[in-house]
């Protein structure tokens, strides 16, 4: 018999001692490999997103197209790897976002906006200040958000602006921790000098308002005017100061009328004011009597690219307990409102859980079918594939996340198949009794099914292998099951040609030779009888053959039509049960930040009305901290009065009985109760199951007017073009 690869391979580690250092290699590799790999709720894709942003002061939105707008666009187009281009134009400024391929690399994305605009910056009109250039990506989204608001009794003595100091220190002693990436703070409120100009007293005076400015600004600045060299040292002069409190800019010489000074304070009012009532954050607390919001404010920690989310989450949550009580006063609550760490530890452990009942149920079920010894063997072979596998994926820079422990799950089924082939044709060659040894014996049987499993083998990986090129953020997001599954293959080949025959060897002694004396000869054991008996009847003639044949394609047509009765319902991916929901609020253009306000609180009490919520903000002016959903639909620009969002935090998966899709759509049917002003439009967006997109169905609108083009995005009629 002619050996082939497979039985070549058999032959050489059969009876090798370098076959159990071959199988303690794998369990150790893939040990380390399982320690080592990065947990993460989502497999990180490089999706860069670049904003180029610019202050055109003085033009009209429909001039800004025209002078700023449409040259970027022009720039940012030619630049190579650039996949959408979409550009925003307002009064007085402009922004244009390059979207690049997915897998572009950030910081390369960055680099080649820069140089192109640089090189291209005499398309800008004269005294269009530099364009602003702004990175996104994966990374930049935060694992861990904290949320720091006054408790309940302690609320009359916090302020938005006492708030946001400790959450400034807060922010700066845990950016100290290692591999911390972006950190930011929503809801923050500084302090500021605010100047109040009377009209009247400036009519009065013969002053401007560009006077005023120009004085303020001149007079907030520190220069270096020279040196001075005396008696053999030299000492350099600073001239000027920058503005330290109220009274240095109220006391500021501005001109002299009739020979007697005015100064800043002659002309308007000068203020330390720590509410600038641009933006609200704060934190909704049921009460028994209804709901209350008190002042918060959030720090956003990020994560550097290829690290652990879990490890990092669990040192920022540790060095918070030490800050309690030094940084954080007592009266001050710190609630973590996301935490990605705990949640991909979660979902990691939960596969992983999964992973192992799968391979349990896989022994078992050989065991039953063929023999607890072949049972033993399945038991080691398979945790070995696994482990090899994770090693690969951490060779391939992938990290354990829910795609990649999918992709195990659903080849575990596939990758146990050449290894019980090999068991049970050795089993059958063993049972032929026919005078070879049980090596030998061994040898023939791998090398009789070996070239079928090879093609097996590849023919799976042929077909899993084409999902590696998927265009859009659809194939690098889902690339690990091609990937994984088809390393998983691999290596369940060469496991089941050279450590499988290998064990068989050493758990099938004499009698297990004998047990197997009929084994598979006559009639295949139960199994085989109870197909022959199901078989025999149909095969009988070539009527009932075709028969059968007919009625198998008759119930796949009728099973399709379960697809357009919606009875099954098609979807691309499940829905996943997170751990955040969140609302968000468009109010009509020109709405106040109160009105806002107002509007998200009663969608905040209708949320807390749910006894799966567990904590609700309110960011009324100013978006919450974004997610990978929130990046993709830059949800972070979103300051203005009249934009807010909700921020709810679900309980624990094992405190509800609900997933968060059932709990967003209940709340969905609840919000359209109601009563917001007219124009509002109020959304209940759950983060994606896959890779997020701008919406759910996106349409592009073209017309000769933005006049028209704005009445057919409404359904109405379109305006005649004059």
């Amino acid at each position: 018999m002619t050996l082939g690869i497979a039985g070549r391979l058999t032959r050489t580690f059969i009876q090798s001692p370098l076959t159990p250092l071959f199988l303690l290699a794998a369990l150790a590799v893939g040990l380390v490999a399982l320690i080592t790999l990065p947990r993460e709720e989502e497999p990180q894709i490089s999706v860069p997103m670049v904003d180029i942003m610019v202050q055109a002061n003085g033009l009209r939105a429909e001039d800004a197209v025209k002078l700023v707008t449409e040259p970027l666009e022009t720039i940012i187009k030619s630049i190579d790897g650039v996949e959408h281009v979409y550009s925003q134009s307002r009064d007085d400024k402009v922004m244009v976002t390059a979207r690049f391929l997915v897998g572009t690399s950030s910081d390369a994305a960055v680099l080649r906006v820069h140089e192109k605009i640089r090189a291209n910056i005499d398309r800008i009109p004269r005294g269009i200040p530099e364009p602003l250039i702004v990175g996104r990506g994966i990374d930049d989204v935060a694992i861990v958000v904290l949320t720091l608001s006054p408790k309940l009794e302690a609320a009359a003595h916090w302020t938005a602006n006492g708030v946001s100091r400790v959450a400034r220190e807060l922010q700066v002693e845990l950016a100290k921790l290692d591999d911390i990436g972006l950190t930011y703070i929503s809801g923050n409120q500084p302090e500021e000098i605010r100047i109040a100009p009377d009209p009247e007293r400036l009519s009065l005076y013969g002053i401007t308002l560009q006077q005023l400015a120009g004085k303020i600004s001149g007079a907030n600045r520190s220069f270096e005017a020279g040196q001075v060299r005396d008696g053999g040292q030299q000492i350099s002069l600073q001239g000027g100061q920058t503005l330290q409190s109220p009274s240095d800019i109220a006391n500021i010489l501005i001109s002299a009328r009739d020979g007697r000074p005015v100064y800043v304070r002659d002309v308007a009012t000068v203020m330390l004011s720590a509410d600038s009532a641009e933006s609200r954050v704060a934190n909704v607390l049921k009460k028994d009597d209804g709901i209350v919001s008190v002042p918060a404010v959030s720090v956003a920690l990020a994560k550097r690219p290829g690290t652990n989310a879990v490890v990092i989450a669990e040192r920022i949550t540790q060095r918070l307990e030490q800050l309690k009580g030094s940084i954080v006063p007592a009266d001050l609550d710190v609630m973590v409102t996301r935490n990605y760490g705990q949640t991909a530890n979660e979902k990691a452990n939960e596969l992983l859980f999964h992973l192992g009942l799968a391979t349990i149920s896989i022994v078992i079920l050989v065991g039953i079918a063929i023999g607890w010894r072949e049972a033993l063997v399945v038991a080691i072979v398979i945790p070995s594939t696994i482990m090899l596998t994770l090693f690969a994926a951490r060779i391939m820079g992938y990290t354990l996340n829910r795609v990649s422990l999918f992709a195990l799950i659903f080849s575990i089924g596939i990758l146990v198949d050449d290894a019980i082939v090999v068991i049970e044709n050795i089993a059958r060659h063993w049972a032929m009794r026919d005078g070879r040894t049980r090596a030998a014996a061994a040898i023939d049987a791998v090398a009789e099914v070996g070239n079928p499993t090879i093609v097996a083998t590849l023919t799976v990986v042929a077909a899993l292998l084409p999902m590696l090129f998927v265009s859009g953020m659809m194939g690098p997001y889902m690339s690990p099951i091609p990937a994984n599954a088809s390393a998983a293959m691999i290596f369940s080949f060469f496991v089941a040609v050279i450590v499988t025959p290998w064990l068989m060897m050493k758990f099938g002694g004499s009698a297990h030779h004998e047990a197997h004396a009929g084994h598979g000869a006559a009639n295949g054991g139960v199994l085989g009888r109870i197909y022959l008996a199901v078989a025999r009847p149909i095969l009988k003639s070539k009527a009932r053959s075709w028969l059968f044949l007919m009625l198998v394609g008759v119930a796949t047509l009728a099973s399709l039509v379960l697809f357009y009765t919606k009875d099954v319902t098609v979807k691309l991916l499940p829905f996943d049960n997170k751990s955040e929901l969140q609302i968000v609020a468009d109010l009509p253009e020109g709405s106040s930040v109160e009105v806002t306000s107002r509007v998200l609180s009663e969608a905040a009490q209708v949320a807390l009305s749910m006894p799966e919520v567990h904590a609700v903000q309110t960011y009324a002016g100013e978006p919450a901290p974004f997610n990978f959903n929130g990046l993709v639909r830059h949800s972070y620009i979103r300051n203005s009065a009249e934009l807010g969002d909700v921020q709810i935090t679900l309980a624990e998966k094992g405190e509800r009985d609900r997933s968060s899709h059932e709990i967003a759509l209940e709340l969905r049917d609840k919000l359209k109760a109601l009563e917001i002003p007219e124009g509002t439009v109020l959304k209940v967006v759950e983060p994606p199951p896959g890779p997020p997109v701008l919406a759910t169905l996106l349409a592009e609108i073209y017309g000769p007017t933005p006049e028209i083009r704005r009445a057919s995005a409404r359904g109405r009629g379109a305006p005649s073009a004059s």
